[in-house]
């Protein structure tokens, strides 16, 4: 997606000075039994490192995972990454449908791999991407073993300097087209006409006025709709949005250190031994687990520029529950069945979660003492990730992404009501992760073009990486041609499923405008409006 978005603005990667550097392997995975697994696009490691475990036939199911994975890959890319979902009936292509069940969007991705990996440990190793998505891999659809896919096939890289370096690179692509960006500019609300149907711009907390024909809101989506627009012309959804199941918060910690911690990769992964246990803390109480999962990313491993020559820069992601609003009692210990409020003793919590983690990384790579190296720490918890971002209840990935979530049932990249004004980020379609936001990016500008009737500049453009299939026709030598296998559905299968698709869709919104119904009949006879 990087080098596709640079190749649409008429440029590259490379053009733009960013360099980007393999990581190898691609994680450590530590557990608690003392053992570690890597996670490379070697294959002779993967062969090894499988084999260890699930002895000589595990690579042959490592393969047939990956082939799934790959399907997944291609299908998503192709159907939803480069698609919109402007209404429900867009679920019913026939291109989509064709390859629904192909998804496994009704199975977890855990369910998935234990389909292919027969012990625990392998099932942990290929699930654990699922917080990427700020889901449980026992909820998460098995779809989304596409993102372990591209890591094992295309490798995790990392730029220089930082993932900064790509920001500053569409930086200054913007400040050559001419863009104005201004920073530390606080928006106060998106303005409309007298009327609310049409945007004219947006009002500054400094009081200063912007106008414009058109505004893209790239703020949190559930906070925008209930901050930055009018109350009369979206309240009920906006409240709606806030009833919507949230994707995982997380306390992080970033450290600088005097000395090294050799024992540790770019990437690493420390994994609970109560595996189950530790994201129904997380997902379904909203809680920190008692002992969590989590992940260490040392870029000083790989890039010299991330500290000073002998030392290290480390980030701990700890993903925890997101806050819940009617939370209110004082509640400081970890494993709180109440979920997590503003109000907690955040020191309190933060300061035994440092313990956990320091400790859990010191036992399992046998490293030298950690916290006397820590000369300096910044930190964000779910209070701060609210406060300072304005992430709805601190989830760090936008709404969760269940099937009810995604698609055509994800809200829109255009606001139903009032002309001119889109979205995009995490809480809008496709969905949350950074290749993917830039994938819906590209779905906003051509939909924003498509309505003021310009043409995409980069339609009919030759892809970056220019699939093979779209390469078929005269000329094509024979032994060349891709025949692709036949999608698992007929064309009969397709419209029967589209029929079934349709049914269950509208009995969804159906209960849900029922159960809208009522509130809103309960609150009229209160009050005397009906």
């Amino acid at each position: 997606m990087f080098k596709e978005t640079f190749h649409d603005l008429d440029t590259s990667l490379e053009k733009e000075g960013v360099e980007l550097l393999k990581c190898e392997p691609n994680y450590n995975l530590w557990f608690g039994d003392g053992e570690s697994f890597q996670l490379s696009t070697d294959t002779s490691v993967m062969k090894r490192e499988i084999e260890k475990w699930e002895g000589k036939d595990g690579f042959e199911r490592y393969l047939n995972w990956m082939e799934e994975a790959h399907r997944h890959y291609e299908v998503s890319v192709r159907e939803v990454l480069h698609k919109n979902f402007t209404s429900i009936f867009n679920l019913l292509r026939p291109s989509f449908l064709a390859h629904l069940f192909d998804l496994h969007p009704f199975e977890s991705i855990y369910s998935r791999a234990a389909k292919y990996f027969w012990t625990e440990r392998l099932r942990r190793v290929f699930t654990f991407g699922s917080m990427y998505m700020g889901m449980s891999p026992f909820d998460a659809p098995g779809t989304y073993s596409l993102l372990q896919y591209t890591e094992l096939a295309e490798g995790i890289w990392y730029p220089v300097g930082g993932f900064h370096a790509v920001v500053a690179a569409l930086v200054r692509i913007c400040e050559r087209l001419g863009v104005d960006i201004r920073l530390n500019t606080p928006v106060a609300s998106v303005l409309t006409t007298p009327d609310g149907k049409t945007t004219t711009g947006v009002i500054l907390e400094s009081g200063e006025k912007l106008t414009a024909d058109l505004v893209v809101v790239n703020a949190d989506l559930v906070y925008a709709y209930n901050n930055l627009f009018p109350t009369s012309t979206s309240n009920s959804y906006a409240k709606s949005l806030q009833k919507r199941a949230g994707s995982c918060s997380s306390i992080s910690f970033y450290w600088a250190l005097s000395g090294q911690v050799p024992q540790l990769n770019a990437h690493n992964i420390f994994l609970a031994d109560e595996y189950r246990e530790s994201f129904d803390s997380i997902f379904d109480r909203q809680s920190i687990p008692d002992e969590p999962s989590f992940y260490v990313n040392v870029p000083s491993r790989v890039d010299a520029t991330a500290a000073p020559s002998g030392k290290d820069s480390i980030v701990v992601l700890v993903p925890v529950g997101h806050l819940l609003k009617s939370t209110t009692k004082n509640r400081p210990e970890l494993s709180s069945g109440a979920g997590l409020s503003q109000e907690q003793d955040w020191p309190s919590i933060v300061e035994s979660t440092r313990k956990k983690i320091i400790q859990t990384i010191e036992s399992r790579t046998h490293c030298e003492p950690l916290e006397p190296l820590i000369i300096h720490e910044e930190l964000n918890t779910p209070t701060s990730w609210e406060s300072r971002f304005n992430l709805d209840k601190g989830s760090i990935l936008g709404l969760s992404h269940s099937f009810f979530n995604v698609l055509a049932f994800r809200p829109k990249t255009k606001h139903p009501n009032i002309k001119g004004v889109y979205f995009v980020g995490a809480s809008t379609h496709p969905g949350t992760g950074v290749p993917i936001v830039l994938a819906g990016a590209k779905i906003t500008t051509e939909q924003i073009l498509q309505d003021r009737g310009l043409t995409v500049p980069w339609e009919g453009k030759e892809d970056v990486v220019q699939d093979r299939g779209v390469r078929q026709g005269k000329g094509m030598n024979e032994l060349d041609r891709l025949v692709r296998e036949k999608p698992l559905l007929s064309n009969f299968g397709i419209w029967l499923l589209a029929v079934a698709v349709l049914v269950l869709t509208l009995v969804y919104v159906n209960s849900n405008l029922v159960v809208l119904w009522d509130r809103e009949m309960k609150r009229g006879w209160g009050t005397g409006r009906v």
